[in-house]
């Protein structure tokens, strides 16, 4: 008798190309160690520029860890995309005879999860540096949706710019305009958590952040495959 599988080809696709990202960083260490290297100097940077008081420090952390986040992302995607491109296994992916959506969702996740890993590890730093608890559950909500919102953006914008020949120069001149609301959106609803302030400060901008990440991801999806083929 046939075993029924519930996962269907496209995932498939999507889960091949996903294992292949993290079965390369476990190898190499490279991607995740040089965006952890480069997060930590900036929040030490930050944290011994910043010698503000406790209002103040609660004020500032939350932009401190977002813009700690978007260029260590930004430094990671330039690396992963350029990566492939030089090895040929994005050409190689590219002449697959699968949908392109697929390869997509399978590069938008391992980058998701090669920034949360960063994103976590600046929490718990932040925590000690700034003698403030970060470990909260609806901020961890918005960390989610914020790295969800860089990766979905990130991984078509480097698609762009990998085959350009200023790549490291033109992705975060490119990326950094269009992530704004991303930014914008988790800056602002991690300030009102981190002080404390009414649920209604903060849901707005939590709304907004998930409504932000549904147009992109959206966008990703209908658009991908005409980028990598320009």
């Amino acid at each position: 008798m046939k075993k029924m599988s519930f996962v269907t080809p496209y995932w498939q696709v999507v889960g091949a190309v996903l294992w292949k990202d993290l079965r390369a960083e476990l190898r190499g260490r490279e991607l995740v160690t040089s965006m952890l290297l480069f997060a930590t100097i900036s929040v030490l940077i930050f944290s011994f520029a910043l010698e503000l008081d406790a209002q103040a420090q609660s004020e500032t952390v939350g932009g401190v860890l977002w813009v700690t986040v978007a260029y260590a992302g930004t430094l990671g995607l330039g690396r992963s995309l350029a990566a492939e491109k030089d090895k040929g296994s994005l050409d190689a992916l590219l002449i697959a005879p699968v949908t392109r959506s697929a390869i997509f969702f399978g590069k938008m996740l391992g980058n998701f999860i090669f920034t949360l890993m960063v994103a976590f590890v600046m929490t718990f730093l932040l925590t000690i540096l700034f003698n403030i608890n970060l470990f909260l559950p609806i901020l961890w909500i918005v960390l989610l949706l914020g790295c969800l919102g860089f990766a979905s953006t990130g991984t078509m914008v480097a698609s762009m710019s990998v085959y350009a020949r200023a790549r490291e120069t033109l992705l975060p001149i490119m990326l950094l305009p269009i992530l704004l609301p991303v930014i914008i959106s988790s800056t602002r609803a991690s300030i009102a958590i981190i002080t404390d302030l009414k649920v209604e400060d903060w849901l707005p901008w939590l709304q907004l952040l998930v409504f932000v990440d549904g147009v992109f991801i959206v966008m990703a999806y209908l658009l991908y495959g005409y980028i990598v083929e320009e």
